[in-house]
């Protein structure tokens, strides 16, 4: 979820030290806000001081040094702040984690594809606009794909809302993205498709679909974006 945006802004500019600092920032602001939320459901909460006060450390020591040498980013709290306040409100005791906190830590990561393309000097807005739809689509489609077939398994409404969605993602690549781009979201759809099928035909098999195996279709996805992005820029 981090290296995606990370890697398409860099698609679509060129590399600059500064990234790494943006990439230590991203690592330590997602840590934080996980364990932050574990923290909130946790009855034991003094076993995970330890780790905010390390995580929110790093977080605060490359963010700092980004504001001070790039004030521009700053606007990016206009996305965080909200995002950060709903994944926050919502973590509670006894309620596990749900799809509306995915899809905030999405739109945190999205920030990610913008402002990785600042770094590297000037912006060619309509690129990065481009880059992060495409990271936006899949990164969205992940959430809703994966937690059909594990936390929502045998749940035909949400099944059906994850495959409404990847229809939606793919006809969307396909009127404002290049065709190669829309072949791989089209490839999306397919697998959105296929994982709740292979799920229930498993269910009552030796061999269950395991979330490893779910992991590892995502991850290839993965690769295969950031491949396409390299070799077919946007």
């Amino acid at each position: 979820m981090l290296a995606i945006p990370l890697l398409l802004g860099l698609s679509v500019s060129r590399f600059d030290a500064w990234q790494l600092a943006l990439a230590g920032a991203a690592a330590g602001g997602y840590l934080t806000s996980v364990t932050l939320q574990t923290w909130r459901r946790a009855r034991n909460r003094r076993k995970y001081r330890l780790a905010l006060l390390v995580y929110g450390s790093v977080f605060a020591a490359f963010s700092l040094a980004l504001t001070i040498s790039h004030p521009a980013l700053c606007l990016a709290l206009l996305a965080l702040l909200p995002a950060a306040a709903v994944t926050v409100s919502l973590s509670r005791p006894g309620r596990p984690r749900g799809a509306v906190e995915g899809l905030a830590h999405v739109a945190e990561a999205l920030v990610l594809v913008p402002a990785s393309a600042y770094l590297a000097g000037p912006i060619d807005y309509s690129r990065v606009a481009l880059a992060t739809l495409a990271a936006g689509l899949y990164l969205a489609g992940t959430v809703l794909a994966v937690r059909s077939v594990i936390r929502k398994r045998g749940n035909s409404r949400f099944a059906a809302l994850s495959i409404g969605y990847h229809t939606v993602a793919a006809i969307t690549a396909l009127l404002l993205l290049p065709a190669a781009y829309a072949a791989f979201f089209l490839a999306l759809a397919l697998r959105a498709i296929a994982l709740p099928v292979a799920e229930r035909r498993l269910a009552n098999t030796a061999h269950r679909l395991r979330p490893i195996e779910v992991g590892v279709v995502e991850i290839v996805a993965s690769v295969c974006l950031v491949g396409l992005v390299f070799a077919k820029p946007l």
